[in-house]
């Protein structure tokens, strides 16, 4: 209890803040009834870099994506999103992000490519998104599985298939919540140029793998239990060992 309590005491200073910060959160709130998700969230995120969200499972990562996602209304607190403010400007940013959550959001009865053109039309594609959408399957080694119901799918392929959804329109701002669940490693491989790391490219990952998280993380944001800030800073101010102890402090 000790070590956690000290952590949060030594969360080193945050990284210099862009003057338009891409994701900025002042003391955010989420509740659901009488149970706190997030609690006085309050950060800043430049445009073009990694925010890594780590924490125990019920610490509010996920839905602190789905604020960030537009899907959730803060309970109270402020939210910006690329420079749009949440819920009042919702309509303006929900364009312009995407999403992988832990539902692949992916219609069980209709098949690979027909998703992919519901969404295209869903973001005002017009005559480039047969292109766009024959591309992307052929990057995740789903072209032969264009006319095949999702329903018939392995969990694997209905990621590589939810990766395509979320980046379809080349999104400004990826949120996304482990994405990297039910791939192998050849899968992972595939899908990572759509999903990692790019000059210019905003992400927001939530992840339980504590190494690979602050690896590709320019800011790490770690919550306790209950949706409390344990650290948020850079991340080289946080070690393994320290986002450790706080997976296992108290909320």
């Amino acid at each position: 209890m000790a070590e956690t309590a000290a952590i949060q005491r030594e969360s080193g200073p945050a990284s210099p803040v862009a003057t338009s910060p891409a994701i900025a959160l002042a003391h955010l709130w989420r509740d659901y009834g009488e149970r706190t998700a997030l609690r006085d969230v309050t950060l800043e995120l430049p445009g073009g870099q990694t925010l890594a969200v780590l924490g125990p499972n019920g610490a509010g990562k996920t839905t602190l994506l789905r604020v960030l996602a537009t899907l959730l209304r803060p309970t109270a607190g402020e939210v910006s999103v690329l420079g749009c403010a949440l819920p009042r400007e919702a309509w303006k940013a929900r364009g312009r992000i995407g999403y992988l959550g832990h539902e692949p959001l992916c219609y069980r009865d209709l098949t690979c490519a027909e998703n992919l053109r519901f969404q295209a039309r869903l973001h005002g594609l017009g005559r480039e998104a047969p292109e766009r959408i024959a591309e992307l399957l052929d990057l995740v080694r789903m072209s032969r599985w264009g006319g095949e119901l999702v329903r018939n799918l392995s969990a694997g392929m209905v990621q590589r298939l939810a990766v395509c959804r979320a980046v379809l329109h080349d999104p400004e701002l990826l949120l996304l919540d482990e994405p990297r669940s039910h791939l192998d490693p050849e899968a992972a491989a595939l899908v990572e140029p759509l999903i990692g790391p790019a000059p210019g490219r905003t992400r927001v990952v939530v992840t339980h793998e504590i190494e690979a998280g602050l690896a590709e993380g320019d800011h790490v944001l770690a919550l306790r239990g209950g949706g409390a800030v344990a650290y948020h800073g850079a991340a080289s101010g946080l070690s393994a060992g320290d986002a450790r102890a706080i997976y296992g402090g108290a909320p």
